[in-house]
């Protein structure tokens, strides 16, 4: 295992991103977006996801020069065409004029469509969060989980986030996909020869399993909360497409073989409207200590709440570099 400086990663990054003549600024946004995700720990859709991006850029069914623009209006909510262009750089620019629409309206939703993979969603919780903003978003995606009851994959693990702003910047993130694991966590696990700490899918026997190399054989993940999660999938499928006016996960699978033509919301709320930041925090701070009072389940256990350990793990990388596994760092070097 190395360890890379985030500016290190930040720069090989955005280098490799302009040698495949992607719009300046879009190549900026994208590797911040890839460091500041493998920074908080999320390997999977940091320095992991990276090469399959500049693959799909290879492909040309990434689009690296396109710019996300809005098609139409109407007060607080806006319409994005993202062009295909880069995901993660297409999600952050839409996060940012929905917290530009927040301030000015009290929320801002911004649905784009026509876009592609947008990495770690959480990034975006955490973006709203730092322009003070509660923020709300989710994506679609290709057909990789079964509906409940169902063999194939005809529904997505639609990853949905909630972030609660507080003023010292420890933030309050939930970043969940629909299926018990997403499929960069089960990959990350398999590359490691680990076995899933709960059961994540079916194996090939038709039994859930915790082995990630039979999930991803089977393509069976398995839903959290088993037929509430495949409903919930269902619903954020449905209103990203609705209010985008483009792909559902239906039609993602029919369209394409890759991951791309995705359909995404962003909402940002300014809680500034109705209280003062002291307010909020004092909200937030009752209940977390709260929970934090919660008597361990293990002797010398603790209690976390959502966004915790990433920020942890974020000081710590900061200071003493960033984890990558060799074979990924050559990988990307390669490129």
């Amino acid at each position: 295992m190395l360890k890379i400086s985030f500016q290190e990663l930040v720069d090989t990054f955005e280098r490799i991103l302009l040698s495949r003549k992607v719009d300046p600024e879009l190549a900026h946004l994208a590797a911040l977006n890839f460091a500041e995700t493998s920074a908080d720990g999320v390997y999977s859709h940091g320095v992991n996801r990276f090469p399959r991006v500049i693959e799909y850029l290879d492909k040309g069914v990434v689009d690296g020069k396109a710019t996300p623009e809005c098609v139409s209006a109407f007060g607080g909510f806006e319409r994005w065409d993202g062009h295909m262009g880069l995901g993660n750089a297409n999600a952050r620019k839409a996060m940012d004029r929905a917290c530009e629409l927040a301030k000015e309206h009290g929320i801002g939703i911004v649905a784009i469509g026509n876009t592609n993979h947008w990495m770690r969603g959480g990034a975006y919780g955490w973006q709203a969060a730092d322009n003070g903003c509660i923020g709300m978003c989710w994506t679609n995606t290709m057909p990789n989980m079964p509906a409940w009851g169902g063999m194939e994959p005809k529904v997505g693990n639609n990853p949905f986030i909630i972030s609660i702003p507080k003023s010292d910047g420890r933030h309050i993130v939930v970043d969940m996909a629909m299926s018990q694991f997403a499929y960069g966590k089960i990959e990350l696990a398999r590359m490691k020869g680990e076995k899933l700490p709960v059961p994540g899918g079916w194996d090939s026997e038709g039994n859930v399993t915790t082995d990630p190399a039979e999930i991803e054989k089977t393509r069976r993940v398995l839903p959290i909360g088993y037929w509430k999660g495949s409903g919930m999938s269902i619903a954020l499928d449905l209103v990203a497409a609705v209010l985008s006016g483009r792909n559902s996960v239906t039609d993602i699978g029919k369209k394409y073989t890759e991951e791309v033509g995705l359909s995404q919301v962003l909402i940002a709320i300014d809680p500034e409207c109705m209280n003062t930041k002291d307010l909020t925090d004092s909200i937030i701070d009752t209940v977390v200590e709260d929970i934090k009072a919660s008597t361990p389940e293990r002797e010398g256990g603790k209690i976390f709440y959502p966004g915790e350990i990433e920020i942890n793990t974020r000081e710590d990388h900061m200071k003493n570099g960033i984890p990558v596994l060799e074979e990924v760092w050559e990988k990307i070097q390669s490129l």
